[in-house]
């Protein structure tokens, strides 16, 4: 980052003194996340409850103010904001912005879980259900790839109107900060964030909203377990070991909130080679299927390396709805119609920790 230039803007957001404050925004440190990089300046402003009903008006002052320094193209303001004690009464007031809300998670990264879970988003859509799918990896976001997608939403003046792929609503963190932007936030701001993304999004009319979770089991994974009303939880886990220690420990953060476990997908189960016609267990097999069985779970299905699943995935345009006829499609139809049959037989119930 060019220091001089960053001192520029440092000064520039040392003269904002905000209504009925005393300290400037930038020394209250509600400005985080501070970069300038291509001539473009982004950062988080964190503003105050009583703020938010002029978060729009305040964006749009600090951008101007901003705007006059040289070489500037694009000022990017992500706005935030923390719940202050008048409003912990309703701290545990569950988000439900869709009739039925779907985790799909893994306890580790790398498993194809964005790709599942996009899939099994389309594969839902098919069966004549209104769904959206929300990418709530703030860190690594995966939708806009997934979906071919880069530019931001457009907003009516209150909610952020998200974007359609494929017939589906989608939201992603990545339509709202650039491509190669790393995200460096505190947990809380990761928190606050994905609950914008849940409430300031105008989901309409959804019957399914399929929420891809970060990785892990950390507080991320388990306050949205708390704060929204979820269905159930799907987990992804490849057939291995390691990846099935972790899957566990995923499945038992769901069961501690009292989130019904809508069953466990072993992806790249095994690969199937055009030329001998053989199964190749590259990962090992069915580990995911006798762990579902283990702990009681339904086992949705098991999902194959398959170069055609990864070359729709990079280009934008997933399997289910790019080739709807191929194996793999036919496979998450399954999950689809499996899912249907679990939620249908699975008790829905606000999630509460388990003391």
């Amino acid at each position: 980052m060019n220091n001089t230039k960053l001192e520029e803007i440092v000064t520039i957001l040392r003269s904002i003194i905000l209504q009925n404050q005393s300290k400037n925004i930038y020394e209250s440190k509600m400005v985080n996340g501070l970069k300038f990089e291509n001539n473009i300046i982004s950062f988080t402003l964190e503003l105050l409850q009583e703020q938010l009903k002029q978060s729009e008006s305040i964006k749009k002052f600090i951008q101007e103010k901003l705007y006059v320094i040289d070489d500037v193209k694009k000022v990017e303001i992500i706005l935030t904001s923390h719940k202050t004690k008048k409003n912990e009464s309703n701290i545990n007031e569950p988000l439900r912005p869709a009739k039925n809300i779907i985790a799909v998670a893994s306890g580790k990264g790398g498993v194809g879980k964005s790709t599942t879970a996009i899939n099994i988003a389309l594969s839902l859509s098919k069966l004549n259900y209104n769904v959206g799918i929300l990418d709530a990896d703030i860190y690594g976001p995966s939708l806009p790839k997934l979906t071919g997608i880069n530019n931001r939403p457009k907003s009516d003046g209150k909610k952020i109107i998200p974007h359609i792929a494929f017939g589906l609503q989608v939201m992603s963190i990545g339509y709202l900060v650039p491509e190669d932007a790393a995200t460096i936030w505190r947990g809380p701001m990761v928190m606050s964030a994905i609950e914008q993304l849940l409430k300031d999004v105008n989901w309409t009319n959804l019957d399914f909203l399929i929420i891809d979770m970060p990785p892990g089991t950390g507080d991320a994974q388990l306050t949205l377990s708390q704060r929204v009303q979820l269905s159930g939880a799907i987990i992804v886990s490849t057939p291995q070991d390691l990846s099935l220690i972790d899957a566990r420990k995923g499945l038992n953060m769901f069961k501690k909130v009292n989130v019904p476990i809508l069953g466990i997908i072993e992806n790249m189960s095994y690969f199937e080679c055009n030329n001998c016609n053989t199964k190749h267990e590259i990962f090992g097999n069915g580990g995911a299927k006798a762990e579902a069985e283990k702990l009681g779970v339904t086992f949705l299905n098991e999902i194959p390396l398959d170069i055609s699943l990864r070359t729709t995935s990079d280009e934008g345009n997933p399997i289910v709805h790019k080739e709807p006829n191929n194996s793999i499609s036919k496979k998450y139809m399954e999950v689809g119609s499996k899912i249907l049959n679990q939620i249908q037989t699975s008790r829905k119930q606000p999630p509460q920790i388990i003391q």
